[in-house]
């Protein structure tokens, strides 16, 4: 077992590794663009400011709906990869790791300090390539307090995902999930539900 291990290390020493960015120099100089401006508007805005930061997200291109809510500590690594429908949530301290597309619908909540990330690397290959997969999270949905979701994922419309969880893979619409790796529950059954769409209330916590 050593001489393997020694044997792979000559191997990818010999290789000359390099860990050149995959990502183009303009997306490299917009992202330093867009970091001076998080840093000096974004960052610093007043809590209450969600409009000032609607509007620099869609200066970098993001799709942004009506009445969106987003926290001054939230992290958006390209701007231009988010879309944030009508009156969606993102709560303190979210990180929108947007490699890939992210997505998230009407009325849908993401609380504190999940992570939605949209790219890892193949360690089946020692030069570790970049791989990249959206995320959508549907309208309706509630992704609770630090959970982290992973590329290629689809949480369905109205679908809960219990705090602390890791999903690996989609959910249907209108059931509620946890766990590590996160595994359905149970369906999601709303009190005095009509036939119309159900109307959620923000759940976004300091």
């Amino acid at each position: 077992m050593i001489g393997s291990l020694a044997r792979m290390e000559t191997e990818t020493t010999s290789k000359g590794l390099s860990r050149r960015s995959p990502h183009s120099r303009t997306n490299r100089v917009l992202r330093i663009v867009w970091h001076v401006v998080y840093l000096l508007l974004f960052r610093l805005s007043p809590r209450v400011c969600h409009g000032w930061r609607r509007f620099l997200l869609r200066s970098f291109g993001a799709k942004v709906g009506k009445r969106v809510r987003t926290f001054p500590n939230i992290k958006v690594w390209a701007p231009w990869n988010l879309v944030l429908h009508d009156h969606c949530a993102l709560g303190s301290g979210v990180d929108c790791y947007s490699v890939g597309k992210i997505v998230i619908g009407r009325n849908a909540t993401i609380s504190q300090d999940t992570v939605l990330c949209t790219a890892s690397h193949d360690f089946s290959d020692l030069e570790l390539p970049l791989t990249i997969g959206d995320i959508y999270i549907g309208d309706y949905a509630w992704v609770t307090a630090r959970v982290f979701v992973m590329p290629h994922v689809q949480i369905g419309e109205g679908t809960v995902v219990g705090v602390r969880s890791t999903v690996l893979s989609n959910l249907p619409a209108w059931s509620v999930a946890a766990g590590t790796p996160c595994k359905i529950i149970g369906p999601r059954r709303l009190r005095d539900r009509t036939g119309e769409s159900p109307t959620i209330e923000e759940q976004v916590y300091d």
